[in-house]
């Protein structure tokens, strides 16, 4: 089925630089199923980019293709301005895009350190029989939580025992730890509290203040999407529908671009 693509609103600046991950015209089938249909977005340094859509809207692929989970079957994919082959997670994680999915998979008998280095443990020389080194775990873990304004959270407390916020940011953290130019957040503030989901939007400003890139895919349109993001593109059977400045639009709005309603609606950000 096709898709009208509805023009850009005129409340969208245009982003200064050049973006640090640019994809365009990106195709995607899995069997039968034309998941992507010519989906495109950019991501600059310093903004918080919403990718939004409904169920099957193509979304969740789009940024899978993005992290390199599944490779495109066409179009261009840039990362700063330069075309790059992205076939793997483990290429996507050397040009500087880290991911956070929404099952966090974080190991709760384990504390904040012990998670944070999970599989990449600091470890001493040879000689010492590649001991695990806690004490300088513990130092690059203080130095990222900080970075992130988090410098009161508990880094020896096992991860089962904190809430459900204080979990997504020890995962966002895990995703900063080696300095990434891009993060990818799926649904970030799923099943949190209001309260929770208005500190992981700050969270998120914050990476972004500090010059990354950040993607939200979200269902939350009404209170985070809209409140915490820059930018807003509507995806919809696997093809853009509209894209939104953020702090010029609703969420009824979004919402409309989503399901395809009034397109006097869908463009009137």
């Amino acid at each position: 089925m096709a898709v009208a693509i509805a023009e850009q609103p005129s409340s969208v600046a245009p982003a200064k630089g050049t973006p640090l991950i640019s994809m365009r015209n990106i195709h995607k089938h899995f069997g039968s199923l034309h998941a992507l249909r010519g989906a495109s977005v950019d991501v600059h340094a310093g903004e918080v980019v919403a990718l939004v859509g409904d169920n099957g809207a193509g979304k969740s692929t789009l940024v899978k293709v993005m992290a390199g989970v599944h490779p495109a079957d066409s179009g261009e994919y840039l990362f700063e301005g330069k075309p790059v082959s992205v076939k793997k997670p483990t290429d996507a994680t050397e040009l500087g895009i880290q991911t956070v999915y929404q099952d966090l998979s974080l190991c709760s008998n384990l504390d904040a350190v012990q998670n944070l280095f999970l599989g990449r443990e600091k470890t001493g020389p040879w000689w010492t029989g590649r001991r695990i080194s806690r004490a300088e775990s513990e130092v690059r873990a203080r130095e990222v939580m900080t970075r992130m304004r988090l410098g009161n959270l508990s880094l020896t407390r096992p991860v089962g025992a904190m809430s459900g916020g204080q979990r997504q940011n020890i995962a966002i953290a895990r995703s900063i730890l080696w300095t990434p130019k891009v993060v990818i957040l799926d649904e970030p503030t799923a099943a949190l509290s209001h309260s929770a989901a208005e500190q992981v939007g700050t969270l998120i400003r914050t990476l972004a203040d500090q010059g990354l890139g950040i993607v939200v895919v979200s269902h939350d349109i009404h209170h985070f999407v809209v409140n915490s993001t820059d930018r807003i593109v509507v995806m919809r059977l696997g093809a853009n529908a509209a894209s939104f400045r953020s702090k010029d639009v609703t969420g009824e709005q979004v919402v409309n671009a989503m399901v395809g309603g009034n397109e006097g609606v869908n463009l009137a950000g």
